[in-house]
């Protein structure tokens, strides 16, 4: 990190949470940030799901919901990125605040609630990006809708020309009832709406599915049964918690879904479990707690095919993008591995 670039987060820091959240998207899509534009190695290079990835080290859902500044993201050194939650109708989300900075705790837990511009606005600046690495979309369900997993389909419907893969999420914990869907019967019935309309699309891209980090063993099977039979290309572990364990931050009992480091060890060992279970039959991503190169290293061994960020960033800045991935080709090399998939899994046995 730069001096400029820790100057930038102090004063981001001084506001309230959301607004820093929301002057940071503009900056970004203005112009005002240096971008490295992705960075990639022979090692880092890989494959997921069909796509082309530059390196393994993404952007999660949540950070740029509407597609505001994702020309910008697609140059932040990203190898892929994933904008949303897009929802079929426009929604305002949850009443503020519903954004909080945990300082001590190296985390942050939000009850946003799926607010964004719906999904016509956002195929419509989909439609006119020039992307540079794969851009991808999570799909949501409006909070009032009649029929919530038909809605992921119709999301799908609207933006699927213009993305390169789509991300089913049933896994938030700020939208009432949302995680019902995890459900083996729910699920499987709403994932095989979601796949008639990707095979519908004039361009077939993946579907992956977004699952929460607090499911219980006998839970975790049924998902991934049901990942294995439904015909999605991977499975991304995992969305934020509700769990609240060892927090010493003054906004701990704030309702809402917790990121960041906090969430490191309950994610990558749910991670490594999927991937016992699924037996290297699908690609998984691996998200939460990664802050650092080692991080992103522990969840490719815990079975990892990819990684994504977001929480972190909001206390290490964007170079740590960079930082990530160069650190990562690094311990390739250290490794002896010749490329990334030679190394997902490798040290799955040490998170069950």
């Amino acid at each position: 990190m730069n001096l400029i670039e820790r100057a930038g987060l102090c004063a981001l820091h001084r506001l309230d949470p959301e607004t820093a959240h929301g002057l940071s998207l503009k900056a970004l899509a203005a112009g005002l940030v240096t971008l490295p534009g992705p960075v990639t190695s022979p090692r880092l290079a890989t494959r997921l799901a069909g796509l082309a990835l530059p390196n393994p080290v993404g952007l999660a859902a949540g950070y740029d919901k509407n597609a505001e500044a994702a020309a910008a993201l697609t140059r932040a050194g990203f190898g892929f990125i994933e904008l949303g939650a897009a929802t079929p109708l426009p929604q305002p989300g949850n009443p503020k605040p519903r954004l909080f900075r945990l300082t001590e705790d190296r985390a942050v837990i939000n009850r946003f609630g799926f607010n964004n511009d719906g999904a016509a606005a956002i195929a419509a600046r989909l439609a006119r990006l020039d992307r540079k690495v794969p851009v991808g979309l999570n799909l949501g369900a409006n909070k009032t809708s009649a029929d919530r997993a038909a809605d992921f389909a119709r999301v799908l419907a609207t933006c699927g020309a213009h993305i390169d893969f789509a991300t089913v999420n049933v896994s938030s914990p700020n939208t009432e009832k949302l995680r019902d869907l995890q459900g083996k019967a729910a699920l499987t019935a709403l994932l095989a709406g979601v796949i008639t309309t990707r095979d519908g699309l004039a361009r077939k891209i993946p579907v992956f599915l977004k699952i929460a980090p607090d499911l219980a063993g006998a839970e975790l099977a049924d998902v991934a049964e049901v990942a294995l039979l439904s015909g999605i290309d991977g499975v991304i572990a995992t969305n934020t918690t509700l769990g609240r364990d060892g927090l010493r931050s003054s906004h701990r009992a704030e309702a809402g879904g917790l990121s960041g480091a906090p969430l490191f060890e309950k994610s990558t060992r749910v991670l490594a479990r999927l991937s016992d279970l699924t037996d290297g039959k699908l690609p998984l991503i691996g998200v939460g707690g990664i802050a650092s190169a080692e991080d992103a290293w522990q969840k490719i061994r815990a079975g990892a095919s990819a990684v994504q960020i977001y929480s972190a960033m909001v206390y290490q800045g964007l170079s740590l993008v960079s930082e990530i991935a160069t650190g990562l080709d690094a311990r390739l090399a250290a490794e002896g591995f010749s490329t990334l998939a030679e190394a997902v899994g490798s040290g799955r046995r040490d998170w069950l």
